[in-house]
């Protein structure tokens, strides 16, 4: 077990009404979250995504990346699908944290790409791991997803972990003249499709 279930409780959003499931990571004490909503039916393939933290761009309205858009959409292509998830994953900057992450936007600041400053601030281009996927989602009855994602190693992590992609979901949002190049190199290093 890499997490462990601590408690669930509603949460309204301007879209609708969610349960959020709190969890505990059991070896660094890390804080995940899963909100779902509507009913999740083990026996059919669940509407999800699994977005990791970015306080710049989900909370702050960064324009440098294109997560607050996507937490947004996902958000709402869930409530009008009627039912689905999302993971909440406290894993800042693709893993290094935020105030790495404020390093590697000042290198950005100076001509690096996202992947190029990661690496000169001695991190790999993406850090995150999703082990936590597997106890959360087991948690919430997911075996079948419809995963709302660009990134292959969101799709290659829930099947190593048994849960059976059925379908992914492209998520092209808040492409912007401040985020463009960051788009590109996501493509280009990092694999993410259209």
């Amino acid at each position: 077990m890499t997490v462990r279930f601590v408690a669930s409780s509603k949460l309204p959003t301007q879209w609708g009404t969610f349960t959020m499931h709190g969890f505990e990571d059991v070896e660094s004490g890390k804080e995940h979250v899963a909100l779902s909503y509507g009913d999740i039916d083990p026996e059919q393939p669940v509407l999800m995504r699994i977005h990791s933290e970015c306080l710049t761009g989900d909370a702050l309205f960064s324009l440098r990346c294109d997560c607050g858009f996507q937490l947004e959409a996902a958000l709402k292509q869930i409530v009008e699908a009627g039912s689905g998830t999302l993971l909440y994953l406290r894993q800042e900057g693709r893993g290094i944290g935020l105030l790495n992450k404020i390093r590697a936007y000042h290198l950005q600041d100076g001509g690096a790409d996202t992947v190029e400053a990661n690496e000169q601030l001695g991190f790999a281009a993406d850090q995150r791991n999703y082990a936590m996927c597997k106890d959360m989602l087991s948690h919430l009855g997911v075996k079948q997803a419809k995963l709302l994602t660009n990134n292959p190693r969101k799709v290659a992590a829930l099947e190593s972990y048994g849960v059976q992609v059925v379908a992914r979901v492209p998520l092209h949002v808040g492409e912007n003249r401040h985020n463009a190049a960051y788009l590109k190199t996501k493509e280009g290093k990092l694999g993410h499709m259209k």
